[in-house]
């Protein structure tokens, strides 16, 4: 058995699919942060 050393698409592929989850996180992340200052600007003015 030989192990030969990752191709090109392999240095391309995991960086992408790693931005593609910080993205996304960020993204939701800030969507649910949004939501939550709504609701306490909503019960500061009950």
């Amino acid at each position: 058995m030989t192990l030969e050393a990752p191709g090109p698409a392999h240095f391309l592929f995991i960086p992408g699919v790693l931005l593609v989850g910080m993205v996304l996180g960020y993204v939701m992340g800030a969507r649910a942060a949004r939501e939550e200052a709504e609701k306490r600007a909503a019960r500061r003015r009950k």
